[in-house]
């Protein structure tokens, strides 16, 4: 399709070409989803552009009118979306030179940040402020998340059979498609593929919860409910709100999780193979704050130790 491609072909129209042939069923749904976004911002921003007057002010041009709506690492993911399809469209000589050589990667200010992550002070008392019944519910799910840091997508996939009580392990293999039409679906990488060591307390609280349940079907949804993860997030806020500690959303349930294994000296190691991280890197990346802080009191311990050594 895209060998038919002339140089006066608009850009978007292109681009939908090349996303096509080159990433429809190489990559996930969700991050398809985000080049399907990119092509509507070009039909929007620049719906009369061409492949060769694709230069590098209308380039720049493009990513300025961009930056006016988003702050600037959005517009840097929206180059980066943009830039792959730019470089092939170079080395078919369709555009004469790569028009983003230099780009200026501008923005919005970012908004003020939330907080992404509780102290365990916190985190202990949003805890004693959920609502757990004699069944499951939604309640148990943000306990859970808090236990074992499991993604959102991870723990609405959870059936019994994932429980392991005797061993007192929970296996994570696969997750829920609640951003699509539901299902089970891969984990977001092999690394993802795990088994989460459990505290006593929760295998006792969630072997009575899930005795009586199918053991192949998930224990938080059923197969025919549409979730979103702003209903649990709204949840989760009022939890927060009542407990009057900082409303964070469950994927800084899961930032909570990691930042008090680090805080209470787990090794980066044992954090990244919990979360299900492909490598240290991006644990180390995620939580460099902490790691930083880490390191300083570190520093005071040495010196103290070598101190006493004169």
């Amino acid at each position: 399709m895209l060998d038919k491609t002339t140089k006066s072909a608009k850009f978007h129209v292109y681009y939908k070409q090349w996303i096509t042939v080159y990433k429809e069923g190489a990559i996930r749904d969700v991050t398809m989803a985000k080049y399907i976004m990119s092509h509507q911002w070009l039909i929007k921003l620049v719906p009369d552009l061409t492949l060769n007057n694709l230069t590098r002010i209308s380039y720049q041009q493009l990513l300025n009118n961009y930056a006016e709506e988003h702050e600037r690492q959005t517009t840097m993911d929206f180059h980066h979306q943009l830039k792959g399809a730019i470089l092939d469209a170079v080395d078919e000589g369709l555009v004469e030179r790569d028009p983003t050589r230099k780009a200026i990667i501008k923005g919005k200010q970012p908004r003020p940040k939330k907080p992404k992550y509780l102290n365990q002070f916190e985190l202990r008392t949003m805890l004693s402020n959920l609502s757990l019944s004699q069944e499951i519910n939604w309640d148990w799910f943000i306990l859970l998340i808090a236990k074992t840091g499991m993604r959102f997508s991870e723990a609405l996939a959870l059936t019994p059979k994932d429980f392991d009580f005797p061993h007192q392990m929970l296996s994570v293999s696969k997750t829920w498609n609640y951003k699509g039409n539901g299902g089970f679906s891969p984990t977001k990488n092999h690394s993802s593929v795990r088994k989460i060591q459990l505290d006593w307390q929760t295998v006792i609280q969630f072997s009575e919860l899930v005795k009586e349940l199918p053991e192949d079907d998930p224990i938080f949804i059923k197969t025919t409910d549409k979730i979103y993860n702003s209903t649990i997030n709204n949840i989760l806020a009022r939890v927060c709100e009542k407990s009057e500690v900082p409303v964070i959303s469950i994927h800084g349930l899961r930032h909570t999780h990691a930042s008090l294994l680090l805080f209470a000296g787990v090794s980066i190691a044992s954090v990244a193979r919990r979360l299900g991280h492909a490598s240290m890197t991006t644990t180390q990346k995620t939580y460099l704050h902490i790691i930083q802080e880490l390191e300083n009191k570190d520093v005071d311990i040495v010196m103290r130790s070598l101190s006493g050594l004169s």
